[in-house]
């Protein structure tokens, strides 16, 4: 039986223009053309390859000749000219592979043959394959023949690169240009052919097939052929991600958790583990890239039809992009594609990887208001470690089946996490068991918010709104102090030093300015900001918030305002004593300027 195996390419290729998988743009035309007796003399076939060229040639080769084609223009497949067409014995058509017969004495040898008419049927049919290799010379042999062949010669030319043929040969032609099959109707052929072959296949399995050869079908049923052969018939997602030595989707969405985690430890042991399997590094950014860029897709339902995944795995994709910020998706991508571009010229490639993923554990930080930034931005704020664990918070308020997802954070690192990660925000995404996901927020959700709130419920179970109480500039100063103080108790020595030189101006009902003398001073003041946020708002119960402001540094300040011009240091001693003046009159004295 062995012997008598056909391959799919060569089983399945088909026989008639409705069989034609994904051009019927083509088709349409060749058929109203045979029809209505319009038939030119000379076709040009250009696209890539694997999409039909060829196929659709030997087709209307067959067809015109055909005695007794049907009423919607197809070969009968009965009459002596079909069954000769079937058999390859058919003297009306003649295959030319330009590749190897490119010479002008090849061209010479088919314009003779040209000469002599059909012994059966109304046409004789040259298809040219690979027409692009023809040297100059040839083509300007076969110029005279292609622009005025006998009325019984057809010329069908085929090529990959239409760019190449001289502009003299494209001008004698009709140009049928035909695109790269779509992923659904590959899918839909592999399908059908799985059917009769007794092929148990699940889709995903065929959509990754027709993902991977890129709109040719002749790759597409090669690939089918040799996973069946490895899977012996039985076809699952998982097996031809093995067979293909692809990372399948589920790797990635571990991925993206890990970043969004901060979980460096984490991501670096998922590439480690993808290394080893054989994946080179350029492979995986690459995938990393399509996946956030299917994750931004998701983000708006216009652009749902643009996302090329299993009909499987869309869900998660849409339920994953819902709990992902756009900012943090676009700032990833823009990391992502530098690293990209960098790889060829990287000489370790591996940490060249490795920094490009520990770059986006930290875009989250990063990120701020939606803005995106630089990738230098995104390697400083890489610096700051901070383990994150994912708990969960039972909220009433919301529902008894809903869960807020809430980051634990390490008390030693609280205040300088809390500094950098703006994103951390009320609106937490709600699904139970789901990933750390902050989303974007002008509220943050602070730990000790957390904690008083899980204490409310537990003790009531109901959420209280606490009394508001007036906020006054003596109770703001005065709170500040207690922060001051808070920062000398805890051995803080440069922040509290810091700390002292700021001064704040209170603006009701919820504003605090933090008065700052120079830079330094200001940074001080916004890696503090989030911890100084809980404190205020521990100790009014109120949402409080902070804002820096930078002033003239001191030293210049006081310089400003003591150098002063004889006349206006004259006019400061009349003020404190008007004699002086009477003094100046009375001498006729005058001021050196």
């Amino acid at each position: 039986m062995s012997e008598n195996y056909i391959v799919s390419a060569r089983k399945y290729r088909p026989q008639t223009f409705d069989t034609v998988v994904g051009q019927g743009h083509i088709t349409t035309t060749l058929k109203n053309a045979i029809k209505n007796q319009h038939l030119a003399h000379a076709y040009l076939f250009c696209g890539p390859r694997g999409v039909g060229k060829t196929t659709c040639a030997r087709i209307l080769a067959k067809t015109i000749n055909c005695e007794h084609p049907t009423e919607d223009m197809e070969a009968c497949g009965v009459c002596d000219p079909c069954m000769g067409f079937k058999n390859n014995n058919s003297f009306n058509v003649f295959e030319l592979d330009a590749a190897s017969n490119n010479s002008v004495d090849d061209i010479r040898e088919l314009t003779n043959q040209v000469r002599f008419a059909p012994q059966q049927g109304k046409y004789k049919v040259y298809i040219i394959d690979e027409v692009h290799m023809l040297s100059a010379q040839a083509f300007n042999a076969f110029l005279k023949t292609l622009e005025e062949p006998p009325p019984y010669a057809i010329f069908i030319l085929a090529t990959t690169e239409k760019h190449k043929i001289l502009p003299t040969i494209l001008s004698r032609c009709q140009i049928f240009d035909f695109k790269r099959i779509t992923t659904h109707d590959i899918v839909e052929h592999l399908q059908s052919i799985a059917g009769k072959e007794s092929i148990i296949a699940e889709e995903a399995a065929l959509h990754i097939i027709a993902q991977k050869s890129e709109g040719c079908m002749r790759d597409a049923l090669s690939m089918l052929d040799r996973i069946a052969s490895f899977t012996n018939g039985r076809m699952t997602y998982s097996n031809t991600m093995e067979h293909l030595n692809l990372l399948d989707a589920d790797f990635y969405f571990r991925v993206t958790d890990s970043l969004l985690s901060q979980d460096v430890a984490g991501t670096l042991l998922l590439l480690d583990t993808a290394l080893e399997k054989g994946f080179e590094g350029d492979v995986i950014i690459s995938g990393l890239a399509e996946h956030f860029r299917n994750l931004l897709l998701c983000k708006d339902i216009r652009m749902a039809k643009l996302l090329d995944v299993p009909n499987d795995h869309k869900p998660i994709f849409f339920e994953k992009a819902n709990q992902i910020p756009p900012s943090f998706i676009i700032s990833s991508l823009s990391v992502i594609n530098d690293s990209e571009l960098d790889y060829k010229n990287a000489t370790n490639k591996r940490l060249h990887v490795e920094m490009c993923l520990i770059r986006l554990c930290y875009v989250l930080q990063a990120t701020k208001s939606g803005n995106l930034l630089a990738t230098d931005d995104v390697k400083k704020n890489s610096n700051n470690v901070a383990s994150i664990q994912t708990s969960t918070v039972q909220n009433p308020a919301i529902g008894a089946n809903k869960i807020i997802n809430t980051p634990q954070i390490n008390n030693s690192t609280i205040q300088d996490i809390a500094a950098n990660n703006d994103t951390l925000g009320t609106d937490m995404p709600i699904k139970a068991a789901a990933p750390l996901t902050p989303a974007p927020s002008s509220r943050r959700l602070s730990l000790n918010m957390l904690t008083n709130l899980d204490t409310i419920v537990n003790q009531t179970n109901t959420i209280k709104v606490a009394e508001k109480k007036e906020f006054t500039p003596e109770i703001g100063i005065e709170i500040f102090e207690k922060y001051k103080q808070k920062l000398h108790n805890e051995g803080k020595t440069m922040l509290y030093s810091q700390f002292c030189q700021m001064r704040i101006e209170v603006l009701p009902p919820d504003e605090v300015r933090l008065i700052t003398t120079n830079e330094l001073t200001e940074t001080y003041a916004k890696d503090q900001r989030s911890s100084l946020i809980d404190f205020y708002n521990d100790e009014t119960q109120m949402q409080v918030r902070i804002t820096t402001i930078i002033i003239e540094d001191k030293n210049e300040l006081e310089t400003k305002v003591t150098v002063l011009s004889k006349t206006e240091i004259f006019a400061e001693m009349i003020k404190k004593n008007p004699q002086i003046l009477r003094l100046k009159d009375t001498l006729n004295l005058q001021i050196e300027y």
